[in-house]
């Protein structure tokens, strides 16, 4: 049966906002920052002072997909002055990117220590149906194309190996002097990935970018699912 949020989007004919996309990663047992909606100026002074700074402000609307390009992300803010300066800069850039942009809010959510970043995804072929994917981001993705793919249903070891095909297993295992990260984390969310794809046949794609990987832990830094 269809989590509530995946059936209120299918009715309203959109996919889930971020907020949405990361109370279902949440419920399914995902590791997913405190994300908070907040509808004014105000609102988001109010919530960042309750959850601690620095903190990351987030547009939130269907028609703004890419969010980064409509100058709709501001990071690592340390204070309230500049949390509403920014919650104003960044409503103002949405409605210059798409005029016609309906924007439901802005995402407050804690600045995320760094870390080793992966992407990891799923999207439904329609021959062979859902098919997950994991890779390392940032240069690893987008020049090397170092990624992997597994038609679901995953067990941890249809996930190991998935990560032994990249380059950056040696990365993710501990290379010259770093600490090995979290590979049985990784794993899990591989799998997790498989099983709500199973589960939810509404979702069409699930783009998990960028998860940052820890020594011990993981945490889900941005959520994008299409239905």
């Amino acid at each position: 049966m269809s989590h509530e949020l995946i059936k209120k989007a299918g009715k309203e004919g959109r996919n889930l906002l971020e907020h949405e996309a990361f109370f279902l990663l949440k419920s399914a047992g995902f590791p997913v920052p405190a994300v908070y909606l907040a509808r004014s100026a105000d609102e988001a002074v109010k919530i960042a002072e309750e959850i601690g700074f620095p903190v990351v402000l987030k547009i939130v609307s269907p028609q703004i997909i890419h969010k980064t390009e409509a100058g709709g992300v501001i990071l690592n803010l340390q204070d309230s002055m500049e949390v509403r300066e920014s919650y104003q800069a960044i409503v103002a850039n949405a409605r210059q990117y798409n005029g016609d942009a309906e924007i439901t809010g802005v995402l407050v959510t804690p600045m995320s220590k760094p870390g080793l970043e992966i992407i990891v995804g799923m999207v439904r072929n329609p021959m062979f149906g859902p098919t997950v994917m994991f890779g390392l981001g940032g240069i690893f993705v987008e020049v090397f194309k170092d990624i992997a793919f597994r038609r679901a249903p995953l067990t941890k070891q249809d996930a190991e190996e998935m990560i032994k095909e990249t380059k950056g297993y040696e990365i993710l295992k501990g290379i010259r002097g770093q600490s090995p990260r979290d590979l049985e984390g990784v794993k899990e969310v591989l799998v997790k990935i498989s099983e709500l794809a199973l589960r939810e046949e509404q979702i069409k794609e699930i783009d998990l970018n960028p998860v940052v990987v820890y020594e011990e832990g993981l945490q889900i830094l941005d959520a994008r699912i299409l239905l």
